[in-house]
């Protein structure tokens, strides 16, 4: 593209398919700026220089073109905007291993936590599809002798297991580096040894097992971006063994991440994406992935589709095993939240309180963060229908498992109480809860 002086016909042809205002434009890059950490304060002005041929910085021209994806609901290259496109020598694109070795080792930088922090959650994010990666893989040399079988293989998934049981109890933030730690330092090394085809498949698939788990941390402490990255790792690494099972579980857990940053859209094609993929699935799994796709069916406002999924869902989960048999969290307390979120986002919000309270009560203890989190909701929604002494009652309950929770939504979740309980600091009930809060939660002052 030309200079300033010089229009940027691309960009002023994507600016008008957008439907924007200059102001519009401008405020949509300043969200994203803040989402990502990085704070931004473009008017009018700014945008009309990028259309008359100015370059945005270069830091800033990703967040224009991820405001352009997430509006035209399709990607956006810098070719396309008419900014110099970035070079990217195929040759140089790390290889699985070398890719996953590379983030892990980032995530472990202390160092690094501003940049890592900076990352970009992008709804034109490409996803590779199931043909695309099954049993593709690098080849890669084995770096060492050693030679690995299946009780390494044991290990790794028991380490997962625990890091899992660890996250739930007590939060991503302290079990995530210990998580990317062992990925580097063991399972890396472990994917290049010598081992017998069976057993280097069974290895790949737990450490997309573990990829998904390490995203899935990075998503609770607001790690958007990098989370992103983990998930497409486990995606590789999951195609790569031909883990079909792994596969759609990321898939689903990318939609849930992009629903929960209010991207319906994306969350329903992600969603979808993943039932597709799972043909076969049983009734639990099957309920696993139509409890998802009614959420986002229903933040689309799709009302019809989203009841549907829902009865989908309940359906299955009629159908499926024993709660000793459960797929991974998903039992019936994870389904009474599908059907509290399907019913808040079409409008009905005491609908989506009992909802809520049922899930409440069927929760397993384990699931520490869930109830924190959950409870603030319910909290939240009982407040927004006037109950105010059940909302404290709720909140108090979820204050009673706080202490030593080390997760991002659960602060999140904090952070909106005191919002919304600054009205009421005259009312004794409310005014309790606030100075009992203060005691638990002086950080998030």
């Amino acid at each position: 593209m030309g200079g300033p002086g010089r229009s940027n016909g691309d960009l002023e042809v994507l600016y008008r398919e957008t439907g924007w205002s200059l102001r519009q434009f401008a405020q949509e890059v300043n969200r994203i700026g803040t989402e990502q950490g990085t704070p931004l304060k473009y008017r009018e002005p700014s945008v009309h220089q990028w259309l008359k041929g100015a370059l945005p910085r270069e830091s800033v021209r990703p967040i224009v073109l991820e405001a352009l994806a997430r509006r035209l609901g399709r990607p956006v290259t810098d070719g396309e905007a008419g900014f110099p496109q970035r070079v990217r020598r195929t040759d140089d694109r790390p290889s699985t291993v070398d890719g996953l070795i590379d983030l892990g080792r980032t995530d472990m930088d202390p160092s690094r936590r501003g940049v890592i922090a900076a990352g970009l959650f992008s709804v034109a994010l490409t996803v590779p599809g199931w043909p695309d990666v099954l049993g593709r893989m690098e080849a890669v040399q084995a770096g060492m002798t050693r030679r690995v079988g299946m009780p390494e293989v044991d290990m790794v998934v028991a380490m997962t297991e625990r890091v899992s049981d660890l996250d739930d109890r007590f939060g991503g933030r302290h079990a995530r580096p210990m998580a990317a730690a062992f990925l580097v330092n063991t399972v890396a090394p472990y994917l290049r040894a010598d081992a017998p085809e069976v057993v280097r498949k069974a290895m790949m698939s737990a450490a997309s097992d573990l990829c998904y788990l390490t995203g899935y941390m990075a998503v609770d402490e607001g790690l958007h971006g990098l989370a992103q990255q983990y998930y497409t790792k486990a995606l590789e690494l999951a195609g790569a063994s031909e883990d079909h099972l792994t596969y759609c579980t990321t898939l689903r857990g990318m939609s849930v991440q992009a629903v929960d940053l209010g991207h319906g859209r994306e969350a329903l094609r992600l969603a979808d994406a993943a039932a597709a993929a799972s043909p076969s699935a049983g009734p639990r799994m099957r309920a696993f992935l139509a409890g998802q796709q009614a959420h986002a069916a229903a933040q689309t406002g799709d009302r019809d589709r989203a009841l549907r999924l829902l009865h989908e869902a309940e359906s299955a989960m009629d159908k499926a095993e024993s709660q000793e048999s459960a797929f991974g969290s998903y039992d019936p307390a994870a389904l009474n939240y599908h059907a509290s979120q399907v019913r808040y986002e079409l409008g009905d919000i005491t609908g989506s309180i009992e909802a809520m309270q049922e899930s409440d009560r069927v929760r397993y203890s384990t699931y520490r963060r869930a109830r924190v989190r959950h409870r603030c909701t319910l909290a939240e929604r009982q407040l927004a229908v006037g109950h105010l002494d059940a909302a404290c009652a709720t909140w108090h309950l979820a204050l009673d498992d706080y202490p030593g929770l080390q997760s991002g939504r659960a602060d999140e979740r904090l952070h909106a109480m005191y919002r919304a309980l600054r009205p009421y600091l005259r009312n004794p009930t409310a005014r309790a809860l606030h100075e009992r809060a203060r005691t638990l939660t002086p950080v998030l002052l």
